[in-house]
């Protein structure tokens, strides 16, 4: 009898052991949702974790394991939702390398994780950064807020130009946002829509392409010229790597006339087809001018013979 209880007991640990182990498995996996589901979450959820994952990857699987282990802490701090997709074609909206990507969505605003999957490290990065960094600047905003002729008080800036059109642009937003949030307190970050409200000040500068990127420092710019565009990149370039750039004098905004000239060869040098089309159409109406200048040269003389005979009749009869 005793054996046989302290069999059963030992099939009861075996089977609490097992139920635990499951159980820890389970809590430690994500809720795997669809893009559909994914779009609608972060446009009505103050906050959203997502990873960004694929079958058979093992880094994926390390960065749920973490993410899964702050997901408690996450809720009854933030509120937040901690989410995955599964091979999903939006990660090259937020990630360059794609998967494994985590994504912090503050209001709708993306930020790209920037870390080892590390549990401390990215609660940490997460709760550093609970609202967008990135300020929307503009062509009223622009001098007033940076200083940035007068490098006056209100510290560096790291200004990101992009069009509303560029998608390239569009990808590159989490990743600023996230080299903005290491940026935090040294550097302030700022972005400049040249398409919509932004076109003047882009044009003092010389933006002509875009995603592009200047830092204003002490009444200096500095434009940055490396062909990739990463966290790590960004930041180094706005806190020590600007060095390496020739510094430029901050030019003062354009008078309104010296931007509409500029704005026009601008809108040339984007619609090089228009401007050929402009040029046809004109040198049609320019050859229509000569035609029609020439066909009224060849009538007047008629005109007048036709007078000198009336005068010559008249001449005569009297």
């Amino acid at each position: 009898m005793l054996k046989s209880n302290r069999i059963s007991l030992l099939f009861a640990s075996l089977f609490v052991i097992a139920s635990l182990c499951i159980s820890d498995t389970g809590a430690r996996k994500l809720e795997k949702i669809s893009d559909d589901e994914f779009l609608k979450l972060i446009q009505t959820e103050k906050y959203v974790v997502t990873l960004f994952s694929k079958p058979g990857c093992s880094s994926c699987d390390e960065y749920e394991h973490e993410l899964a282990m702050n997901r408690e802490v996450l809720v009854d701090s933030l509120g937040a939702w901690v989410v995955k997709l599964v091979s999903s074609p939006l990660s090259k909206l937020y990630s360059p390398s794609l998967e494994p990507a985590v994504v912090f969505f503050r209001h709708g605003v993306p930020m790209l994780y920037h870390g080892s999957a590390n549990e401390e490290e990215m609660l940490s990065k997460i709760q550093k950064c609970q609202d967008p960094t990135v300020k929307a600047l503009n062509d009223d905003t622009f001098e007033h807020l940076t200083q940035a002729a007068t490098g006056a008080t209100t510290g560096d800036w790291l200004v990101m130009f992009t069009r509303a059109t560029c998608v390239k642009s569009q990808r590159l937003q989490a990743v600023f946002e996230a080299a903005a949030c290491e940026l935090k307190f040294r550097v302030n970050t700022a972005r400049v829509d040249k398409s919509t409200d932004g076109g003047a000040t882009g044009r003092r500068f010389g933006v002509t392409d875009t995603p592009y990127f200047i830092l204003f420092r002490h009444g200096k710019l500095y434009r940055y010229e490396l062909d990739e565009i990463n966290i790590q990149s960004l930041v180094d370039f706005a806190t020590d790597f600007y060095r390496n750039s020739k510094a430029e004098s901050v030019p003062i905004p354009k008078s309104p006339f010296d931007d509409f000239t500029e704005m026009i060869v601008e809108k040339m040098r984007e619609n090089p087809q228009a401007v050929k089309l402009g040029s046809i159409v004109l040198s049609i109406l320019i050859i229509l001018g000569i035609f029609i200048s020439f066909v009224g040269g060849k009538k007047k003389p008629a005109t007048s013979s036709k007078k000198k005979d009336k005068e010559q009749s008249k001449k005569k009869s009297s």
